[in-house]
């Protein structure tokens, strides 16, 4: 997993800017060749909307923002976007990489930063849950895999 801060216009209102935004990371899924599958079963990718600024939503998706497995899952289908995502803060496999891009951040309802998060996860998942897998070498401008520990 892999966590990506952008700065994006809001639009007309926070809802508004954030379907917009759902809308573009659907597409590029598509665009990257991912097919309907199983809930909870691999995917080629997958992208979500885990913060929206200071927003907090729960709002009906348009046909454009579901997920493609809406199709073949129908409880996909009504699933509304709920900004902060409404499990973030109870995965270590999304705090993890949130809180190398961003510890300090406390997203709306939280109460706590994503560091203090990542850190109450850790404890209760265990430190193995999770792994880097690369790092960022800023001087040559591309990922460098770590050695396997």
């Amino acid at each position: 997993n892999a966590a990506v801060a952008l700065d994006v216009p809001a639009g007309t209102d926070a809802a508004a800017g954030a379907l917009d935004l759902l809308g573009r990371l659907k597409r590029l899924e598509s665009d990257f060749g991912r097919r309907p599958r199983e809930r909870w079963g691999p995917r080629e990718i997958d992208l979500d909307l885990l913060v929206f600024g200071r927003a907090r939503l729960a709002i009906d998706r348009t046909r454009e923002t579901r997920s493609m497995d809406a199709r073949i899952d129908a409880a996909k289908s009504s699933k509304r976007l709920e900004v902060p995502h409404p499990r973030a803060a109870s995965r270590l496999f999304v705090l993890a990489p949130l809180a190398d891009l961003a510890p300090g951040l406390v997203p709306p309802g939280w109460g706590q930063s994503v560091e203090s998060a990542r850190r109450r996860q850790a404890a209760i998942e265990g430190l193995q849950a999770v792994r880097p897998i690369g790092e960022w070498d800023a001087s040559r401008g591309r990922w460098r895999p770590l050695q396997p520990r």
